[in-house]
């Protein structure tokens, strides 16, 4: 069977739909690159928030109104595990459905379409719930750089978060899963891993372990000692300790960059959502944070509008931002979930001053982000480059996660998938500008008085063609 496979949302579905990939092919199956000429086309799903679910619902329509008679449709995914009756309302063509509990059976799920003993209503079973963190060789879709999921489900009980409805309680990956998926990948070419899961910070504890992140971060480096970069993403404030700061600050393959969703900096709103609250031991954590590692790269992701929420405590949200000046930041508009205990709270805040405050903080941000990029014009780093094409080079140094964060841009083409030394010589809000330090005698760069204007033009330029330029799998 031919298989198409489309991934919607966060990086964990990147990384279940690249097992689901293996899977289906170890059973023989062959992936293809367009949805025409698959016999099966899956759509791996997000419904973490109403955008996303909007979103999948008007992929798998689309996909329903253009598939063939012959061609089978699946809705996997989170929205397929919470919203299931209403996939068959909004998109009855789909043909199965198959959730986040469920995809180690999508080979059997298939070969059942094949022989037409599955119908239009069924639901693929749940797995052993081990199945689910289970590590399947897979082949990296984003070129040099690879997700490894350490751990799925979550068991905090942030008021706002469907997570725990979707993906059900924290099941973590054994040491041993862990470093043979990272041994596999870098000896397949992989430059980069980066380590994610609901949060990186309690990993383990559903295994009885403590403090279990600095270890795996030595265990990871142990077994793969050619790995150029290690990254960290999604670490819950108060689980970050001081074993794991030091590990980072020694271990050279850990990027100086770590992820800290804090979700708001004010200490009432942070009470209501159910997260910690004592915004002083944030301030201390961040600190000593940066005494470890003073080229540190840190991230975070804010909502706005939480039910409740005042104009003084927004307003405490921007200078909390300005105060600790990060360096990359998200900010989320607020979006009440089915189930979730903020979904019932008085004082919804109207859609419109959500878009209102969604704005003012990421204009704040955009002037703390050009003014932390700047810090930058003049350093030497090394850039992953993860696109060439028409004497440009676009790639990233180790303070951007893929994906989620900007790009480095310079002029000349350097070896794809390789990483090279450069030098940043502009900043824009997101983007940084570099020269290439090995192609020096090759590229002319301009004089100090026209790289404003060579930075504008590479971002338009980016804009344009990053997607295209990025590395995906091709058909085997």
């Amino acid at each position: 069977m031919r298989c198409y496979i489309t991934t919607l949302g966060c990086p964990k579905n990147v990384v279940d739909s690249e097992m689901m990939a293996e899977l289906l092919q170890q059973a023989g199956h062959k992936l293809v690159t367009e949805p025409r000429r698959a016999d099966a086309i899956i759509v791996n799903t997000c419904g973490f928030i109403e955008a996303a679910r909007q979103e999948s619902f008007a992929v798998l329509r689309e996909l329903a109104a253009t598939k063939k008679r012959q061609q089978w449709l699946v809705a996997a995914g989170c929205l397929a595990e919470r919203y299931g009756d209403e996939i068959r309302r909004q998109a009855p063509d789909v043909d199965a459905i198959i959730g986040t509990q469920s995809w180690p059976q999508i080979v059997s799920l298939l070969e059942s379409l094949g022989r037409s003993t599955v119908s239009p209503s069924d639901v693929a079973p749940a797995s052993n719930e081990r199945d689910l963190v289970r590590s399947v060789r897979r082949r990296a879709t984003m070129g040099a750089s690879a997700y490894v999921k350490i751990a799925d489900g979550c068991d905090a009980h942030c008021a706002f978060c469907a997570i725990p409805l979707i993906k059900g309680r924290q099941r973590s990956k054994p040491f041993d899963a862990v470093t043979r998926e990272v041994e596999e990948l870098v000896a397949a070419g992989v430059r980069e891993i980066v380590l994610i899961a609901q949060d990186t910070t309690a990993y383990g504890r559903d295994l009885g372990l403590s403090d279990a992140l600095p270890d795996l971060l030595r265990a990871i480096v142990g077994a793969a000692p050619q790995l150029d970069w290690l990254r960290v993403m999604y670490a819950y404030p108060q689980h970050v300790t001081e074993r794991l700061i030091q590990t980072m600050a020694e271990l050279p393959q850990v990027c100086h960059y770590l992820d800290l969703p804090l979700q708001h900096g004010y200490a009432d709103v942070l009470r209501r959502m159910r997260r910690p609250h004592d915004i002083e031991s944030v301030y201390g954590l961040i600190a000593r944070l940066r005494q470890a590692m003073p080229d540190l790269a840190l991230r975070s992701t804010f909502i706005v509008g939480f039910p409740g929420e005042t104009e003084a405590e927004f307003e405490g949200l921007l200078a909390f931002m300005r105060e600790i000046a990060f360096d990359k930041v998200g900010v989320f508009a607020y979006s009440a979930e089915e189930g979730t205990e903020a979904a019932g709270m008085p004082n919804q805040i109207p859609a419109g001053v959500i878009a209102e405050r969604h704005e003012r903080a990421m204009l704040t941000q955009q002037e703390i982000s050009l003014r932390r990029n700047q810090a930058q014009v003049g350093r030497d780093l090394p850039i992953l480059i993860e696109g060439v094409g028409e004497g440009l080079s676009v790639g990233r140094s180790y303070r951007e996660a893929p994906e989620i964060d900007g790009m480095v841009l310079a002029p000349g083409e350097a070896p794809l998938g390789q990483i090279v030394p450069a030098r940043i010589v502009s900043a824009q809000e997101y983007d940084l500008v570099a020269e290439l330090l090995e192609l020096r005698g090759g590229v002319s760069f301009p004089e100090s008085g026209m790289k404003q204007g060579l930075a504008v033009e590479l971002e338009n330029q980016r804009i344009e063609r990053v997607e295209s330029l990025r590395i995906v799998q091709t058909e085997p």
